[in-house]
């Protein structure tokens, strides 16, 4: 199970964190994902983490600005973004694949991945 939190309002530059809890397996075998969602248009991978750390991968236009990590003595994984933009505003989605995969994750195919979060709202505007 994956419970996603930390989405809220903020104006254009402020800063953000969101929290995907995992309970129900052994958290630090298990890459993270974290998607996002504006209605009407397709889910967009943001950043990915591999189990234990040690691979990170962001899409172009966030890795300057977000920042994905985990703790997985907490079971929880982070997504800290810096400088938001109105562009940022969506349903933001962590998630989980099914099998081990080392040091990979996807950063870009939601279809990797088998267990996602409820989603948390990310509204940015002025």
């Amino acid at each position: 199970q994956l419970q996603a939190s930390g989405g809220g309002l903020a104006q254009p530059g402020a800063s953000l964190t969101l929290s995907c809890v995992a309970s129900g397996f052994t958290f630090e075998n298990y890459a993270v994902g974290w998607f996002r969602q504006v209605p009407g248009k397709e889910r967009e991978g943001v950043s990915c983490i591999s189990g234990r750390g040690r691979t990170t991968y962001y899409a172009d236009s966030m890795k300057d600005r977000f920042t994905i990590s985990r703790d997985n003595a907490k079971n929880t994984a982070y997504l800290r973004m810096n400088a938001l933009d109105p562009e940022d505003t969506a349903v933001y989605y962590c998630a989980v694949p099914k099998a081990r995969s080392g040091n990979y994750c996807s950063p870009r195919t939601p279809t990797w991945y088998d267990y996602w979060g409820q989603g948390t709202l990310v509204t940015v505007s002025s």
